[in-house]
């Protein structure tokens, strides 16, 4: 029986090409046809078929991830194999072929008993195709990256290993890391890998350091967030997201932390750094709901020298703000001010 198997093996190694050219036929009917046809093209080392394989991959196959068998193989082997369907799949025309792909490959590696670094090289080259992970896939790697980490290991011991097999740690790969930390709430672990990568001399940039702080802001741990800004702009002159900003001002403001955000607000145009109209308008209303009206009427001078203008029900609350605490000269100063950008 184990002769007739190995020669009906061999048979079908050697009508491999033959057998893929009309495989596609019969994929969706049959998972486990699927996967001998993955582990043909494997095999006979015609990565190339594995996309159009793939490609018509229906969802009643997803039970089992066709790259399954690759967990029969030794750590080296597998890393052997892995490598150069990656690089097989370089030169293929359009991405858009990869993608059923890269997500089944990405998922058996992570989900193997050591993910990395093949995972992580796995990674990069699907982001680097335009690959978008599913949604899983965040949980999968978090989950992965925490456990590896348990084992008391550094965050640069796990990204340089990438270079024992051939490929280099970059800030996509370390940014989608991070994102997935974040999706699992894992924040200080999202800043560990931040401090990790410039060990690396792979250094953090502004997708890097947004994303945490965005995920900070979600929670109102506003300490965290700011700390993390005055980093990425005092020390790395990094220009953070409009959109981060915002996200930001509005944690400060829901925790009534008004006169932090507008130093927040100061201190980023100190360092050069532009501030967005929605920026402001949520300070200079959380100053009113403050009743802050004094630094409401100053942050909303500072609004009007970069050119922006606060809605008309706001303009109207400043200046009676003003007003009712009998700062008189500073309302009559907002208000011509006000005048001046509306004409």
């Amino acid at each position: 029986m184990a002769l007739l198997a190995a020669k009906n093996w061999r048979t079908y190694c050697q009508l491999g090409p033959l057998f893929l050219r009309f495989s596609s036929f019969s994929v969706a009917t049959s998972p486990e046809l699927l996967v001998e046809s993955v582990k043909m093209a494997v095999a006979t080392k015609s990565y190339e078929q594995i996309p159009d394989l793939l490609q018509s991959k229906e969802k009643t196959c997803n039970a089992k991830n066709p790259f399954s068998f690759l967990s029969a193989f030794t750590v080296s082997h597998r890393t052997q194999v892995v490598d150069e369907m990656l690089q097989s799949f370089i030169p293929l025309k359009p991405h858009s072929r990869l993608k059923n792909t890269y997500h089944y490959l990405l998922t058996n590696t992570l989900q193997s008993s050591q993910p990395f670094p093949l995972a992580l090289a796995t990674l990069q080259r699907a982001l680097r195709s335009g690959f978008t992970p599913v949604p899983q896939t965040y949980l999968l790697l978090s989950s992965a990256w925490i456990d590896s980490r348990s084992h008391s290991r550094s965050v640069p011991s796990i990204l340089l290993e990438m270079e024992s097999i051939g490929y280099h740690p970059d800030s996509g790969t370390c940014n989608f890391i991070i994102k997935s930390l974040c999706a699992v709430n894992q924040l200080e672990e999202a800043i560990e890998v931040i401090r990790g990568m410039v060990k690396t001399v792979c250094f953090p940039d502004f997708e890097s350091y947004c994303t945490v702080i965005a995920a900070f802001s979600a929670l109102r741990q506003t300490d965290n967030a700011v700390t993390l800004l005055k980093e990425m702009v005092g020390k790395l002159n990094i220009s953070p997201r409009q959109g981060t900003l915002v996200k930001l001002a509005s944690s400060l403001r829901a925790n009534k932390e008004i006169w932090r955000a507008a130093e927040m607000i100061e201190f980023l145009e100190q360092k050069g750094f532009h501030v967005g109209f929605e920026c402001y308008e949520l300070v200079v209303e959380g100053c009113l709901e403050c009743r802050e009206f004094i630094l409401a009427g100053k942050m909303a001078m500072l609004m009007t020298d970069k050119g922006h203008i606060p809605y008309i029900k706001v303009r109207q609350k400043v200046v009676e703000g003003l007003a009712e605490v009998g700062e008189w000269k500073l309302a009559c100063a907002v208000r011509h001010k006000f005048a001046e950008l509306n004409s």
